[in-house]
């Protein structure tokens, strides 16, 4: 069963490591989703019975959301911008194109949220 207080933290921790990784670039955006997923598969297999998939499932959820999120909002900005540029297509492609971009690059954050999480549930 899934811990979804181990994923929202996962999901606050991502969110504060991913603002830091603009101010310390050393760290990076897959740093960030490395730390969530650790986060979040460390609080799901302290709190509970569970291994390393468990460590992984509640690592890949924290990033995935994270990352759809973040595609979300900015699909809004890219239809906003391309309505302004190009009326009602270009909002449509604008918008359109950001999302799919961003849902794809989701996917990816979650993976390695996933690996932070294996080795979160070996800290736990």
């Amino acid at each position: 069963m899934t811990d979804w207080r181990a994923v929202g933290i996962g999901f606050l921790v991502g969110i504060v490591a991913g603002l830091v990784a603009f101010v310390i670039p050393v760290i990076g955006h897959v740093g960030a989703g490395l730390i969530a997923g650790i986060a979040a598969g460390y609080v799901a297999c302290s709190e509970g019975p569970g291994g390393l998939l468990r460590g992984a499932w509640h690592g890949m959820l924290a990033g995935a959301i994270g990352g759809i999120l973040l595609a979300l909002l900015f699909a809004l900005f890219g239809a906003a911008i391309g309505g302004l540029a190009g009326g009602p297509v270009g909002s449509l492609l604008g918008g359109g194109g950001v999302l799919v971009v961003g849902v794809v690059l989701a996917f990816v954050f979650a993976l390695d949220s996933a690996i932070g999480g294996l080795l979160g549930a070996l800290f736990a």
